[in-house]
């Protein structure tokens, strides 16, 4: 208590001292903390927080252009007869048809005929002179343009020889690669083929035969019009103009008309 009676003066300011300093230091953190306030204020007005736009609505532009994706086509001719009426024409023969059904789509492919190229081994041709045996083979190639060209021709040779006639077509072609079996009595021969490169075994009892092209028949009813046999190459006059036969697949025979030099595909419906 002594010490305190005789310093009391200097304890009292010492108090005194220690509270102007945590004020000060309060002082301090108010005047960061108002400077802080008044950033972010400024902040605030100067560059407010923007909002996100809404997202468009293109739910009406979507629906037109489905719509124009897939379209609505009138049928004004099968369902609906006021404004395209029906109008019939006469066959040849007397009978009615219906127009709709006239012009060259009109045509009925009837049927379909394959043609065939093909090589068989006829016989084997032996001589005692020490030369190999010959082997005569019967080749028939359907697709030639020469109707003389279609029937079965004789072909000879032996083991490693070429067959090559250019004027009858490249199918003329092959080569007799190997001989299995007994020479004067063979199991099977092997040919390459001039057009394809394909490697081929045939036999007496085995001939060889693969489809190259069809022919086709087709009628026209309106005028009165049949023809069989139609080949790629043909020509043709019916319906008003004339049309030749550029390709004939095995479901469908393609036209070609001479006056707008349109295409015109029929289907085969067995």
């Amino acid at each position: 208590m002594e010490f305190i009676k005789r310093n009391y003066e200097k304890i009292i300011l010492s108090l005194v001292l220690l509270g102007l300093v945590g004020v000060l230091v309060a002082m301090w953190f108010v005047i960061t903390a108002d400077q802080q306030q008044m950033a972010d204020m400024r902040d605030h007005v100067t560059h407010p927080p923007a909002k996100p736009l809404p997202d468009l609505d293109l739910s009406r532009q979507q629906a037109v252009m489905s719509r124009m994706q897939s379209p609505n086509n009138l049928d004004l001719s099968t369902t609906n007869k006021v404004f395209n009426p029906v109008s019939w024409q006469r066959t040849a023969n007397g009978p009615l048809i219906r127009a709709s059904k006239a012009g060259p789509d009109a045509a009925v492919v009837t049927n379909f005929t394959p043609l065939y190229f093909s090589i068989a081994l006829d016989s084997v041709i032996t001589n005692t002179l020490g030369n190999p045996p010959r082997y005569v083979f019967s080749v028939t190639d359907e697709t030639a343009t020469r109707p003389g060209q279609r029937h079965a021709r004789h072909q000879y040779a032996s083991k490693g020889d070429t067959v090559t006639d250019k004027s009858l077509g490249k199918n003329e072609g092959f080569t007799l690669k190997e001989v299995k079996g007994p020479p004067e009595n063979p199991d099977q021969l092997v040919l390459v083929l001039a057009d394809t490169q394909a490697t081929i075994a045939l036999s007496k009892d085995k001939p060889f035969r693969r489809v190259d092209a069809y022919s086709a028949d087709l009628k026209y009813d309106l005028g009165n019009f049949s023809r069989a046999g139609l080949r790629v190459g043909d020509h043709l006059a019916f319906a008003g103009d004339d049309y030749n036969v550029i390709d004939i697949q095995s479901n469908a025979v393609i036209l070609l008309a001479q006056s707008n030099q349109k295409k015109i595909t029929l289907p085969y419906t067995p």
